[in-house]
């Protein structure tokens, strides 16, 4: 545990933040300032942290006020002072007694430093400003006077950006930099000296955090950095956001290099712009065919795939991808990872969509889609192309490598970030563990069903045949609820094919054999689940029995946002 002695001139927000707070596990032993009347105090009192004060008297030399507040802490242990407003320049008579001494400025140093960083940030007109936690270091020359350019020249240990915004005072601006920005760095600051991850080398003037790792490959963090920082600018405005009472933007992040829906250009200029709700379900749309070489298409409700397949053809494999569940594709988002040509345009129009995404189109394909006023047309391709390149060549565009690592999930009061799930299986991955082997088709079927599985809500289950879907479970609490759903829109909402015979994909393991039992009476022949379940025995037991088929990954493929 690392022990805090505050030095405070006023309110000591950021003290008493840092009290309540207690990064990694930081005590506050003290809180020291000039005058009785500062709030602090009150504070400090409220949270059993005693206090001591050492007035600012006339006939006191600066070394002579140092060594009286060098006296007020000695009966206070402490391995880290922590200045917040304290308005007296140090010199080494303190700083060469007490351990490392902190302060935090608010601006991004060395910019604006001084009194006032609030009105200089606005007067010089900038867009971003921030804090700055620094190491207090000497500012007076020999005879004890303030050297201005060595005031705050302390080396850095930790910086927060905060925007600036139109319309901004220096009341508005200290708030959001005080509780955006001060808020976040010190008790970053804190919790890294409490973990012992912080080196202060005085003689160079420099400050090394182990922890503040920006590596990509060492160590236990595997890409993770100790600090993610993030910063988008907002593309465009939008009518609303899931709901029309919520407001919403869309932000971009110019450095992706990645086929996206937000770089994505809308060749029907006057149809009108994309929703929240377009914009995410076509992110899922894309995401869901870039996982095939083969010609694919899917269609998106939700989030969730309402049919996919892939074929010979670019046509044959939405009209295949429709098929799985026509009435629930009624106004849904269209992905194609192929140039989308006329043939497959004719039937994207011949219901009522809301959204296709394409890395391009030929322009026969363009006139028969621009008939449909608001259906929004997005080019995901990789480069601008005029509309002669657009049919120039022959060759259909492809989308492209996946290069952004990481999804993001925000949360109150944070952010989950994790690898995305680009995990992807053959036949040679797949451990048989029934007595009847499956067929060369169904290990085909496994392999498409499996890929497209990762895009569909958990608890997810998935009817295939061949490489394109017949029915899809998604979003159930109970994995056996999620068969019957699978097996419910394969017979009754699916056009021209339906369960019998069909392979069966699930993200997780089966807990029991009720979910075979299930499956087995909707005609399922074969079983494609990552396995790992205490009960596998009983599970393979029921295949068995049904002569169904059954192969592990032993990966899960679990989608919950």
């Amino acid at each position: 545990m690392i022990r805090i002695a505050g030095m405070a001139g006023n309110r000591g927000r950021n003290l008493l933040n840092i009290a309540d707070r207690a990064p990694g596990g930081a005590e506050l032993s003290v809180v020291l300032t000039t005058s009785e009347d500062a709030p602090v105090r009150e504070g400090a009192a409220e949270r059993d942290v005693p206090t001591e004060v050492v007035p600012l008297e006339d006939e006191m030399s600066r070394t002579d006020h140092e060594e009286a507040v060098l006296e007020a802490l000695a009966d206070y242990e402490f391995d880290l002072v922590c200045l917040d407003g304290y308005m007296r320049i140090l010199t080494d008579t303190f700083l060469e007694a007490a351990p490392t001494t902190l302060n935090v400025h608010p601006s991004l140093l060395p910019s604006f430093p001084g009194m006032d960083a609030w009105g200089d940030a606005l007067e010089a007109g900038v867009s971003t400003t921030g804090c700055t936690v620094h190491v207090v270091t000497d500012a007076t020359d020999d005879e004890g006077t303030v050297v201005e350019s060595e005031v705050d020249a302390g080396p850095i240990v930790t910086q927060e950006p905060i925007p600036v915004y139109e319309g901004d005072d220096e009341d508005s601006l200290a708030d959001r930099v005080l509780y955006e920005g001060e808020f976040r760095a010190y008790p970053r600051a804190v919790k890294w000296f409490a973990e012992d991850a912080v080196t202060v080398d005085e003689d160079s003037g420099t400050v090394s955090v182990a922890d503040d790792v920006a590596t990509t490959a060492e160590g236990d963090h595997d890409g993770l950095p100790g600090r993610r920082l993030v910063s988008n600018d907002r593309l465009e405005t939008l009518r609303y956001g899931e709901n029309p009472h919520q407001d919403a933007a869309v932000y971009t992040d110019y450095t992706c290099e990645e086929a996206s829906v937000v770089h994505a250009e809308q060749l029907n200029e006057g149809a009108k712009a994309l929703s929240y709700n377009n914009y995410n379900d076509a992110d899922g749309a894309l995401n869901l065919i870039k996982e095939f070489d083969e010609p694919a298409a899917a269609v998106i409700k939700h989030t969730n795939p309402a049919g996919c397949a892939t074929a010979d053809s670019l046509a044959e494999a939405y009209e295949k991808a429709l098929s799985t569940d026509p009435m629930s594709a009624f106004g849904g988002i269209v992905a194609l990872n192929r140039e989308c040509d006329a043939e497959t345009a004719e039937q994207v129009i011949d219901s009522f969509k809301e959204v296709v995404v394409a890395p391009g189109y030929s322009e026969d394909a363009l006139e028969i889609l621009f008939e449909k006023d608001n259906l929004r047309v997005l080019d995901v391709g990789r480069e601008a192309h005029s509309a002669s390149e657009r049919t120039s060549g022959g060759e259909p565009r492809a989308l492209g490598e996946r290069t952004e690592r990481f999804t993001e999930k925000p949360l109150v009061g944070g952010r989950l970030v994790q690898e995305r799930d680009t995990q992807s299986i053959s036949v040679d991955d797949l451990e048989v563990v029934t007595e009847r082997e499956p067929t060369d088709e169904e290990l085909e079927s496994m392999v498409f069903g499996w890929q497209t599985l990762k895009h569909v809500k958990s608890n997810g289950i998935l009817f295939t045949k061949g490489t394109e879907t017949v029915g899809v479970g998604m979003g159930q609490v109970s994995r056996v609820d999620a068969v019957r759903l699978a097996a419910m829109k394969a017979d009754e909402h699916a056009e021209g094919k339906d369960a019998e015979g069909a392979v069966m994909a699930s993200d997780a393991f089966f807990p029991f054999p009720d979910g075979i039992e299930e499956a087995a009476s909707a005609g399922i022949e074969a079983v494609v689940q990552p396995g790992g379940s205490v009960n596998d025995e009983d599970v393979i037991a029921a295949a068995d029995e049904h002569d169904i088929a059954m192969a592990f990954t032993g990966k899960r493929s679990f989608r919950h946002d």
